[in-house]
């Protein structure tokens, strides 16, 4: 295990809104930033785009998360390509991913849905971790809004997998 790098990543998943109740269905974007924690530096992104089995994209997560049919069409993947790439660019189970909150589960489930085996065995929770560090026990947090207490600031649009991953790895820095 290389515990000298942890690979922040964030999922955009489709969505919809009805009736005010938000839902979520297959991955179309994992957004990937590996830090290097002993010379305190992000060393690499990437970003891939997934083509999902069953799911269309909406509206509503078009005006959320900036990606269109047409970007999925063009240049998305199925899941199991895209976690090859993963894989072969950032390192599996040999490396330590970490994100906001339970990416890691949602993409556990999928993989478990679709017979693919999971890219990382080491995860860990950087929302978890930032509210035991800040004493704030049952309050919850969002990412933004804790990158922002700690006076660091948020670069690009947010909903956007490479771009949250980028300032999860800016966040993570400060914490591991």
């Amino acid at each position: 295990m290389n515990y000298n790098r942890v690979v922040c990543f964030d999922l955009e998943m489709c969505c919809w809104n009805e009736n005010g109740v938000g839902t979520t269905g297959e991955i179309i974007e994992i957004g990937l930033a590996e830090i290097d924690l002993s010379a305190g530096e992000i060393v690499k992104r990437a970003q891939y785009y997934v083509k999902p089995e069953h799911d269309e994209i909406s509206l509503f997560c078009t005006e959320l998360t900036g990606i269109t049919p047409k970007k999925i069409e063009k240049q998305g993947r199925p899941l199991a390509e895209v976690l090859k790439s993963m894989v072969k660019n950032f390192g599996g189970p040999h490396k330590i991913y970490a994100s906001w909150g339970r990416d890691d589960q949602i993409l556990i489930n999928e993989c478990q849905q679709k017979g693919i085996d999971v890219p990382f065995k080491e995860f860990l929770n950087l929302a978890t971790l930032y509210r035991i560090q800040n004493r704030l026990k049952d309050k919850r947090i969002g990412h933004r809004a804790a990158q922002e207490g700690k006076g660091i600031e948020w670069e690009g649009r947010q909903h956007s997998g490479y771009v949250d991953a980028y300032n999860l790895a800016k966040l993570a820095l400060t914490m591991l």
